[in-house]
């Protein structure tokens, strides 16, 4: 069993939050978790550069001159790549550099990365988040409050236009719902903020996982 600390939005401690730690898979997977966050960076590459190749270039691909006896270098055809106007050696070519990563190993790294969160103290719930206009500045003292100056990950129940646009000028500050959390936004965050709504959604989900 873990606690996790509750606190309003003027970064006073109200309450604790208990979890089951085989909630979130009772250990944090490391190697897992590194396959993940590898599996989205690798997801996130478009593999659409292109080169042109000695085949892609224009020019005869007649010999020069002959091998020997005209005192020059010795020559192939004129789209060799040590010449100017030739094609590249290793020209690149577009590839997929997708991984494959199936949806009950996601959930599994997202436990692992949540459970990890929790055990470094670095997850805090937050009750009473809420804008009622967007207003960056509001927003900026809360995480002053709460004494968040790193990197952090907001989890949100649902999407709130309010908040969202509170938050979006703050630098290293991302907001998400909890549906759509996943293990590369949560292990390449300093702090994690998460509504007091957002966390009954997710603990409810991976109790019925």
């Amino acid at each position: 069993m873990v606690e996790v600390p509750i606190y309003n939005t003027s970064g006073q401690k109200v309450d604790t939050w208990k979890v089951e730690e085989s909630l979130l898979g009772g250990r944090v997977n490391v190697a897992l978790l590194k396959q993940a966050i590898v599996s989205y960076h690798a997801n996130r590459r478009q593999g659409t550069v292109r080169t042109k190749s000695r085949a892609d270039v224009e020019g005869s691909t007649r010999k020069l001159y002959k091998q020997k006896g005209t005192g020059n270098a010795r020559r192939g055809n004129i789209r060799t790549n040590v010449m100017r106007g030739g094609g590249m050696a290793f020209a690149k070519r577009p590839r997929d550099f997708r991984q494959a990563f199936p949806r009950k190993m996601r959930r599994a790294a997202l436990q692992s990365a949540l459970l990890a969160k929790i055990l470094g103290g670095d997850l805090l719930v937050v009750q009473g988040l809420s804008a009622d206009a967007p207003k960056t500045k509001v927003m900026a003292q809360v995480l002053r409050n709460l004494q968040i100056n790193r990197s952090c990950l907001l989890a949100l129940a649902d999407r709130d236009r309010n908040v969202y646009l509170s938050a979006r000028n703050i630098p290293d500050l991302t907001v998400r719902i909890a549906q759509e959390l996943n293990a590369f936004d949560v292990a390449t965050r300093q702090k994690m903020l998460v509504t007091d709504e957002a966390m009954k959604l997710l603990l409810n989900r991976e109790a019925s996982a």
